[in-house]
């Protein structure tokens, strides 16, 4: 399985409109339940901090990307964000329960 990480903080005023679109992604994921799919969205206590991570059990799978919630939530990105995203691949080392084991 391929592991990504990926963190950014958005702007103070945008912060509640970038988690309704990171919660319309998880409701079209639960409306389509795409297989070989691992995805976990965190909210940081600063509230402006966000991290997810998604993990695919084939590394070649993209299962986020073609998804109408995800293109919305991607397309102004930017103009919620502080600075650019910082992703990065992640290998686990260990997990209990969180990706459905």
């Amino acid at each position: 399985m391929s592991t990504h990480i990926i963190r950014y903080e958005t702007k103070p005023d945008r912060a509640d409109e970038n988690q309704l679109l990171v919660e319309a992604v998880f409701e079209q994921l639960k409306a389509e339940r795409p297989e070989g799919l691992h995805y976990a969205t965190f909210r940081m206590e600063d509230g402006v901090s966000f991290v997810h991570i998604v993990g695919y059990d084939d590394d070649d799978a993209d299962l986020l990307r073609p998804l109408t919630a995800f293109k919305a939530f991607q397309q102004d990105a930017a103009d919620r964000m502080i600075a650019p995203a910082q992703r990065g691949s992640a290998t686990v080392v260990g997990s209990y329960g969180f990706f459905g084991e």
